[in-house]
């Protein structure tokens, strides 16, 4: 691995906690993230930083009563900018900064901890009514629209089934108004494609080694990659534009670290480019020659394309929870689209870490790829 020219990992801030924070986001169009966590008294805490100078100022310190795991900014409103989390106690909740004592927005979602959420349809990115999904310890994956009390889909184990924590939600193929789709990963290294138009199951597999977190390259745009991480070092990529009646997606797989790859995250403006925390590495994904090709029968079935490590560094002892990249979403006003443009920082990113840290690095070169 040359990494000459390669993009390096550059450390901006680290900032130590007096909890463990196991999630990060940035608050949409501007220099400030959430952090989210448990106290050692297991009360949540939800600290807002900003940039300010070469330094993490605290803007906001709120307590819980039970431990935030997981939060999203996907399903809100550019004005708005309300963040849903979900907690140990199994309760997804929606806080407006403005008023955060009280959210705006609470449901009990699962019967105990909420291991995952994510958003879509909202910050003017995809197609379709703003919607929130969580998956839980229980097993179960809901969707929700904050408009109603209910979840508008309930995705729950057979009572003949062993239930398996599911600790890993995304959406994705949100390319108009009726398409939308949910992939889930679980403890056992199932990997569930839920279609929310037919309300059916679109595609099933087993990857070996317990699911811990999937992606799709983009949001609002026909299925395109899937990446799946897992415990045992390993990550997958699927290319989920050809279908094959038998053997299902093409993909590739690789072994990125030297043990659980904890997050996979693709960089928003290059969807070619990814980042893996666990024992760090960027990597960037080349597209086959031909996406497709014939088998025995004559059926078209994808290829799986393969990547290629731009760089690797090892950044702390402890496990890298998660990560979430620094993104500018497009905006309808022109003048305020140009000067926030002026403002985004391809390949800045927050970083969560088991070691009672957050940190904010720096990825250069990005935009060569």
């Amino acid at each position: 691995m040359d990494t000459t020219d390669a993009p390096q990992v550059i450390e901006h801030i680290t900032k130590s906690l007096n909890y463990t924070p196991y999630d990060a986001r940035w608050i949409p169009c501007s220099a400030r993230f959430v952090s989210m966590g448990i106290h050692p008294r297991a009360t949540g805490a939800i600290n807002i930083f900003a940039l300010q100078q070469g330094e993490l100022k605290t803007v906001l310190e709120l307590e819980k009563q039970h431990g935030v795991k997981c939060g999203t900014f996907g399903a809100s409103s550019l004005d708005e900018r309300q963040l849903a989390v979900g907690d140990y106690a199994g309760v997804m909740s929606v806080y407006d900064f403005e008023k955060p004592e009280i959210p705006v927005y609470s449901a009990q979602a699962h019967k105990s901890i909420i291991n995952c959420i994510d958003g879509c349809g909202g910050l003017n990115i995809g197609y379709g009514a703003p919607e929130l999904v969580t998956g839980g310890r229980d097993g179960c994956v809901r969707v929700w629209d904050i408009r109603v009390a209910n979840p508008v889909v309930s995705l729950e184990p057979e009572q003949t089934e062993a239930v398996r924590d599911c600790w890993t939600v995304a959406f994705g193929n949100s390319y108009n108004d009726e398409e939308r789709c949910i992939a889930a990963g679980y403890d056992n290294g199932d990997v569930k494609l839920f279609d929310l138009r037919t309300n059916t199951m679109r595609w099933e597999t087993n990857v070996q080694n317990g699911v811990v977190g999937v992606q799709f390259d983009r949001k609002d745009i026909e299925m395109n990659k899937l990446l799946v991480t897992t415990l045992e070092s390993k990550f997958r990529m699927y290319d989920m534009r050809t279908f094959h009646p038998s053997k299902g997606y093409a993909y590739m797989s690789e072994k990125a670290h030297k043990s659980t790859v904890w997050q996979g995250r693709f960089l928003p403006q290059n969807r070619d480019l990814f980042m893996t925390g666990g024992g760090n590495g960027g990597f960037n994904f080349h597209y086959p020659s031909s996406r497709t090709t014939q088998d025995a029968d004559g059926i078209l079935m994808g290829v799986g394309g393969t990547v290629e490590l731009l760089n690797s560094r090892v950044l702390s002892t402890q496990p890298i929870v998660s990560m979430d990249w620094r993104y500018i979403p497009p905006v309808d006003n022109w003048k305020l689209t140009f000067f926030l443009s002026s403002a985004d920082r391809e390949g800045l990113c927050v970083l969560s870490c088991l070691d009672q840290t957050v940190r904010v690095y720096i990825v250069s070169k990005t935009h060569k790829y």
